[in-house]
């Protein structure tokens, strides 16, 4: 087995990204020295627990076999996180994609993106908004980075085509389901004039859970991210949290005070989110900085939280859906212990509440 292949077939397990894949490589040596150690070798790598360990060990040939062959018919190409095609804006991200599955091309030009995301449920006013930043940024050669949901992100996309522009759909499903299947056709004009991407193995269902993660990439592949229109629970904020882990720019839209889909843009603003009315308001934030290295940016404030504390970090990956608190510990890579004790400090300053089961939200 390949390098290449053995990173593939690591990347079918969901839970690993770039953090664990460094660990399991400094324990084993090689991904494919990886796919040869036990059960039990593997769970004594830090951050790799019992079920992590359990699908590595049960990693089959055929299951590669069969993903590389449907890509091959999909006219998918998978890229690793070792070929120099893969995007180095996304690579600096904390638990960085192992393997991209693409439907066109990534280009060296698409390192100058900005991200542009909203509500699926969005006003006319919100559509229309995010077309015309789209259209205005594209013509200034930005590509535009969504994840080709109903609403603000189509007609973000839409924005980029008619422009002329590049974009890039992230998608929250693998390509033999592409979701919502109304976009199938908005799925291969982008690939004709940018790139569709996902981390997801070829034939994953469009799972509620898997979005939330594709969000970090959306934000991990650009320079900013602009929110417009969000709901108290959009998905749209938990791609803003994101962005500001991965130390990037967060603009939003404001909209009426009395709208719905306008409270999380405008509870962005009131955070420190740079107020935004046209494509100009982003553009002059990169004017005279070079594609590369992604600068570092100011970050949200969360009131009652110390900026970089272990309470902050926590708190980003906690959302108004609910989330186990094992699932908390894979993605912050804190002990069970350590966990209780954050959640219980965010519980007392009412910025998260407990649900049966150990389940966590966002309060408010």
């Amino acid at each position: 087995m390949t390098r290449f292949e053995a990173l593939v077939s690591l990347s079918m397990v969901l839970d690993i990204g770039s953090i664990r894949l460094a660990k399991l490589l400094e324990a084993f040596g090689t991904p494919q020295d990886i796919l040869k150690v036990s059960k039990t070798q593997l769970m004594q790598v830090e951050g790799v627990g019992e079920k992590i360990a359990v699908k590595i060990y049960a990693l089959k040939r055929e299951d590669l076999d069969k993903e590389l062959a449907l890509a091959k018919k999909l006219n998918v190409a998978i890229i690793t996180i070792d070929d120099a095609g893969y995007p180095e804006i996304l690579k600096n991200i904390p638990g960085a994609p192992l393997v991209l599955y693409i439907k066109g091309k990534l280009q060296p030009e698409d390192n100058k993106a900005i991200a542009i995301v909203g509500s699926r449920r969005a006003s006319l006013y919100g559509l229309t908004h995010a077309e015309k930043l789209s259209y205005d940024l594209a013509k200034k050669n930005y590509t535009i980075v969504s994840g080709m949901a109903r609403g603000i992100d189509t007609s973000a996309h839409r924005g980029a085509l008619k422009a002329g522009g590049r974009t890039i759909a992230v998608i929250g499903s693998g390509f033999n389901h592409i979701y919502p299947s109304e976009n199938k056709k908005l799925a291969d004009e982008i690939a004709e004039r940018g790139a569709v991407i996902s981390e997801l193995p070829i034939d994953t269902l469009p799972f509620k859970q898997n979005f939330p993660r594709r969000n970090r990439v959306i934000s991990g592949l650009s320079l900013g991210t602009a929110v417009v229109e969000a709901a108290r629970n959009s998905g749209a904020l938990i791609t803003a949290d994101f962005a500001l882990e991965q130390g990037r720019e967060v603009f939003a839209l404001p909209g009426k005070i009395d709208s719905n889909t306008s409270y999380g843009t405008n509870g962005l603003i009131k955070q420190g989110a740079k107020l935004i009315s046209c494509a100009q308001d982003i553009i002059e934030e990169y004017e005279g900085v070079s594609v590369g290295p992604v600068p570092e940016r100011r970050i949200l404030e969360v009131p009652g939280l110390d900026a970089g504390s272990d309470e902050l970090k926590l708190y980003r990956y906690i959302s108004y859906e609910p989330i186990p608190v094992d699932e908390i510990a894979e993605k912050t890579n804190m002990d069970i212990p350590r966990i209780s004790v954050i959640l219980l400090r965010l519980r007392l300053k009412k910025l998260v509440k407990e649900l049966p089961g150990y389940y966590y939200v966002r309060a408010g």
